[in-house]
C-alpha cells in the first residue's frame, strides 16, 4: 500500500511538472505536502521519509529518461500519439514504462497492476483497463523478444 500511495504521489507530480512547469523536487513538495494536510499519509515519520525517497527517485528516473520512455510508448499506442493522450493516463504509462524499462526490482505484472489502480483511482475503470491494454502489449512482445533470444 505505501508504494501504491507514492505512485500516486508521483503520476501527481508528474502531472505538477506539466501543468505547472516546476521542477521535480518542487512538484513532489507540492504534492506531498497537500498528501499531509488531507492525512493520507499517516503521521509516522520513517514512512513518510521512506515514500518520500522512493516518489523522488521515481520522479527524476522518469524526467531523466522521458524522451526514451516516450518512444517505448509511441510504438504501443495504436492509433494514440502520446500528446494527445490524457495527462493523467500519460503520466501513468510513463511511470509504469519507466518501471519496466529501468527498475528491475520490481515484477513486470506488479507494475502493470499498480499502473491499473493508480488509472482507476485517478479516473474509471475505463482508464484501467486503456492502461491494462497498452502495458499488456508491451509485456507480451518483451517477453517473444526474451523468448526468441533464449532459443
Amino acid at each position: 500500500m505505501k508504494r501504491r500511495l507514492a505512485r500516486e504521489i508521483v503520476v501527481q507530480s508528474l502531472y505538477q511538472i506539466e501543468m505547472n512547469g516546476v521542477t521535480g523536487d518542487e512538484a513532489v513538495n507540492i504534492v506531498m505536502e497537500e498528501a499531509r494536510q488531507d492525512n493520507e499519509m499517516g503521521t509516522d515519520v520513517a514512512e513518510l521519509a521512506s515514500i518520500d525517497a522512493f516518489t523522488r527517485e521515481l520522479v527524476k528516473g522518469v524526467q531523466d529518461n522521458q524522451d526514451i520512455i516516450d518512444q517505448s510508448l509511441v510504438a504501443y499506442l495504436t492509433g494514440w500519439q502520446v500528446d494527445r493522450l490524457s495527462r493523467v493516463d500519460r503520466q501513468i504509462l510513463r511511470l509504469a514504462v519507466y518501471e519496466l524499462k529501468f527498475c528491475q526490482d520490481v515484477p513486470p505484472k506488479v507494475v502493470i497492476n499498480e499502473a491499473i489502480e493508480v488509472a482507476k483511482h485517478f479516473g474509471l475503470d475505463e482508464n484501467g483497463k486503456f492502461v491494462n491494454g497498452v502495458l499488456g502489449r508491451m509485456l507480451r512482445e518483451r517477453e517473444e523478444e526474451q523468448s526468441k533470444e533464449s532459443n
